[in-house]
């Protein structure tokens, strides 16, 4: 291994304006090293102790993200890793892995003093390449960030969508079929002799079964007692079918009334056919009723991604209600609010006057907190998640609370600090709730935070005039 020299220290590109003097003193203070391949030069969370130099080889940097390595950097010949004067990082945020036999030059961290002291274009050339570092790693994770945003939001898409899809399909595989059975109905009711008056009367009782609200309302021991009394009725008018006729009849509100009622303007002789000709039409009513409610949900879930993204709009400022954001939000998060047992309390002043803002970006504000508080409260495995809207001031002001175990006294100055995460490593990437100070400071609000266990409240304020 040829020791490095100061004329080689100076053809790396971040160093070439540096006397050669000070990259002697550099390259004299420094410990060259050989990495064999597979070993690491550092650890996530070990100390960092020296400036690295790669002379040699590549080195793969990585985080751990959901039990996976994320590769973030390849670090080849001349570049530059480690601690950079003036750094505040004292311990790795990735682990670094020679991916074949390595050299490298040691700058020991203790003498960087020294070099700030005493040699000041190092140190300049040195600090502008911690910026770029910065830039570029910033730059990547805010990057990563939105994408594992995205993708949480995508997982919860999906099994919200999941649910509504599957009914369209089951509503109309199980519609085609009932469609198949008209004919036969259709021939048992042909060969009826009814009054026309009498038709009019029944087809009139039909609809207004028809259009009356589906009964949700009963429970299932009362439910169950007026499907009972209905078939009973039902069986002794020697009626086909009567249990799913008490079925299909108790779902449309009907009672035994409504049987005696429909008795007494059909001929005894036909009253089977005839109630089962109502029954087919109950039935296919139920079964569009649920095709239309999962078509609708579809469509409520899709326009809420597209508000919640801001799709079709321009990427100014425009005015918004602030609460339309907030709903959007948890419309997105429905799926970790139910799989969590979480409930939600809105407490919204309605009359808040609307606010200038980018709304794609707050809307980052509101996934930010609301997806950390569901977190929060998830170990627990029920919760309680109170959002609030107010006046404030000439802002409006949003408390978003939970009953978690609350942030830790030692943590909660640090929380919007950059890279600064309580998650365990592959959970976060620390920047969540810097991103969420930054938008907030954007909009000329800002957002405190209060902690005690069992009460964790982010309150945002927004200017009603940014």
């Amino acid at each position: 291994m040829n020791k490095v020299s100061a004329g080689w220290l100076q053809s790396i590109d971040a160093l070439k304006d540096v006397p050669v003097d000070q990259l002697q003193w550099l390259a004299d203070n420094s410990v060259q090293e050989t990495v064999p391949a597979g070993e690491y030069l550092f650890k996530v969370n070990d100390p960092i102790t020296s400036t690295i130099f790669i002379i040699s080889g590549r080195v793969r940097a990585f985080i751990l993200q959901n039990q996976e390595a994320r590769e973030i950097a390849v670090f080849e010949p001349k570049n530059i890793t480690g601690h950079l004067p003036y750094s505040r990082g004292n311990l790795a945020i990735a682990t670094g892995q020679a991916l074949e036999d390595t050299e490298v030059l040691r700058f020991p961290r203790e003498k960087a003093g020294e070099l700030i002291r005493n040699h000041f274009e190092l140190t300049q050339a040195l600090v502008h390449q911690m910026t770029n570092r910065v830039r570029e790693f910033t730059s990547n994770q805010l990057q990563n960030e939105k994408m594992v945003a995205l993708g949480k939001l995508s997982a919860g898409l999906a099994h919200e969508l999941n649910n509504p899809a599957a009914a369209v399909v089951r509503g109309a595989t199980s519609l085609r079929e009932h469609l198949h059975l008209i004919p036969e109905y259709f021939k048992k009711i042909s060969t009826i002799q009814m009054p026309a008056e009498k038709v009019d009367i029944v087809t009139d009782m039909m609809f207004n079964l028809l259009r009356r609200p589906r009964n949700a309302t009963l429970s299932l021991m009362q439910r169950t007692d007026r499907e009972d009394e209905l078939t009973d009725l039902l069986e002794q008018y020697n009626v086909e079918n009567a249990a799913e006729i008490a079925e299909n009849f108790t779902d449309f509100g009907g009672t035994a009334e409504d049987l005696e009622a429909f008795r007494q303007h059909i001929p005894a002789a036909h009253f089977s056919p005839v109630i089962n000709w109502i029954n087919n039409n109950l039935v296919t009513e139920k079964m569009v009723t649920d095709i239309d409610e999962a078509s609708r949900r579809i469509a409520t879930l899709i326009n809420s991604v597209k508000v919640f993204t801001h799709m079709d709009q321009g990427h100014d400022q425009q005015t918004a209600d602030i609460h339309e954001g907030i709903i959007n939000t948890l419309t997105m998060l429905q799926h970790k609010i139910r799989k969590g047992n979480i409930s939600i309390e809105q407490q919204f002043n309605t009359g808040l006057p609307p606010i200038k803002a980018y709304i794609g970006e707050l809307n980052q504000v509101w996934t930010n907190v609301i997806d950390n508080a569901l977190d929060a409260m998830a170990a627990n495995g029920q919760g309680i998640l109170s959002i609030k809207t107010e006046k404030d001031g000439d802002c409006i002001k949003v408390s978003i609370t939970d009953n978690g175990p609350g942030i830790p006294a030692d943590v909660l100055p640090r929380i919007f600090d950059p890279f600064f995460t309580t998650k365990e490593v592959g959970k976060g990437t620390g920047l969540g709730l810097d991103i969420v100070s930054q938008i907030v400071r954007q909009h000329k609000g800002n957002i405190k935070v209060q902690s005690v266990p069992g009460n964790t409240q982010f309150s945002v304020s927004l200017p009603v005039k940014a």
